[in-house]
């Protein structure tokens, strides 16, 4: 159950993400990387990997965009 609403969080994170990919909207990955750790997080405690591998996934895309646009010091 746990994996489940792991991967709808990470669906719920995945749209700032690909948003915030687009030029001058880099700010927005800032809303998605608190969603994607809350479902990191959920994921961990689940039994299977799935959510949290997707989670993962949409975390570092969004740390990579925050990096690559100068948002992490």
């Amino acid at each position: 159950m746990l994996n489940l609403v792991s991967i709808v969080v990470g669906l719920l994170a995945l749209p700032f993400v690909l948003v915030g990919v687009v030029p001058y909207l880099g700010a927005v990955n800032y809303l998605a990387v608190p969603i994607a750790i809350v479902g990191l997080l959920l994921g961990v405690l689940s039994s299977r990997n799935s959510g949290r591998n997707f989670n993962l996934v949409v975390l570092i895309l969004a740390f990579i965009r925050l990096w690559a646009g100068g948002g992490i010091l």
